[in-house]
């Protein structure tokens, strides 16, 4: 992995010394999470531009529904949805990510100024779309996918996770690498709510140190999904609505970052950005702290070193059988502030 603060670096994409945040802006009717608000060019673009005000680093602008049982649009109404919006957006210096699982869409967004492609089929939706990324050297997310759009979802069995979306998605990197993808622009996902239940999600994010060593930047995209429901349910078993749940991602957000996720991909932006930021800085400090010689360090040996051989310290003052004055400054220490 292209190394940047730990967490990996994507060619063709800015260097960022923390985990990024990708905004989403969903130019549909019918997303779960907020299908229907953003579906027009001119808000979906005013809503980017708001999302990077508030601290996004990167959009990723879809315009087909991936929730559980969506009918898939067709090629045209994609391309209407989502190039005057990639365009809108490059235009104002905005560093975009399409989010389609077709080659032609992804080939005229590139055309447009998007900067990455994100296929939540890593591929296998269009047999076109490797060969369309790799002419155009673009940076390109290969997320775990059991089943597509077939249904709820559909082999979502799993006996062990984490090693088995490990292994499929080294598979599906092997196959983009062999597409002509450059190593250094691939992504991975592990497609957290995509063929899979809440405990297998919660596994996942829990060896995401497993994923990392794919030796790819990894994405995750937890805003809002159906496992944090769960996980926030009340007495009653119901899961809070979609957009009550921007708290929860934030504190996934933290966790990634901490665990060395290169981007996070949120709905709601300014909770997430402060999330990661605080994460870099917690970083930070743990590195200068386990840092040779670093202050405390010093201190506490320079102390010692001091006491051993500084003339008329303690232990060779302190003759034997010496009498100390009452009120002598060890006494007054040991009765502490008045």
């Amino acid at each position: 992995m292209n190394n940047h603060s730990g967490r990996g670096r994507v060619a063709g994409l800015p260097a960022w010394d923390r985990c990024a945040v990708m905004g989403v802006v969903n130019v549909t009717p019918d997303s779960f999470s907020d299908g229907g608000r953003w579906f027009d060019t001119t808000a979906a673009v005013k809503r980017a531009l708001d999302l990077v005000s508030e601290g996004a680093d990167l959009v990723d602008v879809g315009g087909e529904s991936t929730r559980p049982g969506a009918t898939r649009v067709d090629e045209d109404e994609e391309l209407r949805r989502v190039v005057p919006v990639v365009r809108g957006l490059a235009s104002e210096g905005v560093v975009v990510s399409v989010d389609t699982m077709r080659a032609s869409v992804a080939e005229q967004s590139l055309a447009a100024g998007a900067a990455l492609v994100n296929d939540v089929s890593g591929g296998l939706a269009d047999p076109a779309m490797i060969p369309a990324v790799a002419a155009a050297g673009a940076p390109f997310v290969v997320m775990h996918w059991r089943g597509l759009l077939q249904g709820d979802n559909v082999k979502g069995v799993y006996k062990d996770v984490v090693a088995e979306v490990v292994d499929e998605l080294h598979a599906r990197v092997e196959a983009v690498l062999a597409g002509g993808i450059a190593p250094d622009r691939v992504v991975v996902d592990p497609g957290l709510g995509f063929s899979k239940e809440a405990e297998h999600d919660l596994a996942l994010l829990a060896h995401l140190d497993r994923l990392r060593a794919l030796g790819h930047p990894l994405l995750v995209a937890a805003s809002r999904k159906r496992f944090l429901g769960r996980v926030l349910a009340g007495p009653d078993g119901a899961p809070p609505p979609a957009r009550e749940r921007d708290a929860a991602t934030a504190a996934v957000s933290a966790l990634a970052a901490h665990s060395g996720a290169w981007a996070v991909r949120v709905h709601e932006v300014r909770a997430t950005a402060d999330a990661v930021r605080v994460a870099r800085a917690v970083e930070e400090a743990r590195a200068a702290g386990s840092a040779p010689g670093t202050a405390g360090e010093r201190g506490a040996r320079d102390g010692a070193r001091d006491a051993e051989h500084t003339p008329g310290a303690a232990s060779e003052r302190e003759a034997p059988g010496a009498r100390r004055a009452p009120g002598a400054d060890g006494e007054r220490r040991a009765e502490g502030p008045r």
